[in-house]
């Protein structure tokens, strides 16, 4: 008795093991019984399905995921063969999950039990966010090519073309000076377009210290409220225990105030607008470094968040490349040169829209040691203290 008593003990003391590890992995895992009940979700999974554990252990998982996917076949194929199989980039969006439920799929058979299959789900979100953001800085680099060449090869014939518009007009008519202003205007404007891409050739080291992001943001809705966001309701969400960010200040505040902007003029006039700037810390997030075996933590979150009307979906992940817009006027190099200067300091920005609600998410790495209480917070001169 003694010895089947201990076998017992044993065996419940691995099976809470064994919990302890389901849980603790960051994706969803589900274990499919040979009925095609769920009989185990981890945490993670009931996250994923909005759902308890027990809520889910009385459903089949064709219950939870759209009709015809991919993942029942899968299921079926892996207890033919009783033999593990991948799928990437099945897509699981429905009305029960919600949008963009992009995943990878692992599904293995369980030896011990006939039948029955376990279904790891690799979300695909940030993995595609990481990989658009990489692609953001290959354009940016191209704009760099393409603004030393403007600024050597436009610049100095515009600067001919004007003089020339003036001297012209001193000899014409009034009627016709009208359009030397006219000649002088667009080559003044070529040549402030031209100036704005050169930003994108500046390779220079940046001059870096810890930041006290809070300074930055309280900098810019400061700005933004006693100017082009002066109707609108800001407000914020804050996290006190932030660590500083190794950031250039002046720089972060050029990408805030951008971002702000932009969601001033998405939010326009109307009476319920509103611009919500958040931090956080979002452990997890890790960049592999070119050319090396060093991975960079992301763990700072910053989110400009407007309840305007949104960004149409085709625009989304195009938003952040050269001469893209959705204003009459704009350039498209606005947000261009936010994802430039976000890479130059080793994070990473993105988009997220729906209707009435886009956030601007920004994650960038830490500075090691320094807490926002270490970091200098600039007084009300702009100087620190």
């Amino acid at each position: 008795m003694t010895s089947k008593s201990s076998s017992g003990t044993g065996e419940s003391a691995g099976n809470s093991v064994a919990m302890a590890v389901l849980n603790a992995i960051q994706n969803p895992v589900v274990m499919v019984d040979e009925a095609g009940l769920i009989a185990f979700a981890n945490w993670e999974a009931e996250v994923f399905f909005g759902a308890s554990a027990s809520h889910l252990s009385r459903y089949k998982i064709s219950t939870f995921i759209p009709f015809g996917s991919p993942l029942l076949a899968l299921i079926d194929q892996v207890r033919e063969r009783r033999a593990p199989v991948n799928e990437y980039r099945v897509d699981l969006s429905s009305p029960r999950l919600g949008q963009d439920k992009l995943v990878d799929l692992y599904v293995a058979p369980i030896s011990s039990e006939p039948g029955s299959v376990v279904v790891v789900f690799q979300e695909r979100s940030m993995a595609d966010k990481i990989d658009r953001q990489l692609t953001h800085r290959a354009a940016a680099r191209s704009v760099t090519g393409l603004a030393s060449m403007l600024a050597h090869e436009i610049k100095n014939p515009l600067s001919g073309i004007r003089g020339a518009a003036q001297l012209l007009e001193q000899s014409v008519e009034d009627d016709d000076r009208a359009l030397t202003r006219l000649i002088c205007d667009e080559t003044d404007r070529i040549v402030s377009l031209v100036d704005r891409m050169e930003v994108f050739s500046d390779e220079r080291p940046i001059d870096r210290v810890p930041v006290n992001i809070h300074s930055v943001l309280d900098h810019v809705k400061a700005v933004a409220k006693a100017g082009f966001a002066r109707n609108i309701k800001l407000s914020e969400n804050y996290d006190p225990s932030l660590p500083a960010v190794f950031a250039n200040r002046d720089q972060l505040v050029q990408v805030f105030l951008n971002l702000v902007k932009n969601a001033a003029e998405a939010v326009g006039d109307r009476p319920d607008g509103e611009i919500m700037l958040t931090t956080a810390y979002r452990p997890g997030i890790r960049l592999s470094v070119a050319g090396t075996r060093e991975k960079i933590s992301l763990p700072l979150e910053f989110c400009v968040i407007d309840n305007g009307p949104g960004v149409p979906a085709d625009l989304v992940p195009h938003l952040f490349d050269p001469f893209i817009t959705t204003k009459t006027n704009g350039t498209g190099l606005g947000l261009a040169l936010v994802a430039k200067i976000i890479g130059d300091h080793g994070g990473i920005v993105e988009c997220d829209s729906q209707n009435h609600r886009t956030t601007f998410r920004v994650l960038m790495p830490a500075s090691k040691g320094i807490t926002l209480e270490d970091a200098p917070f600039p007084n009300s001169t702009g100087t620190t203290r």
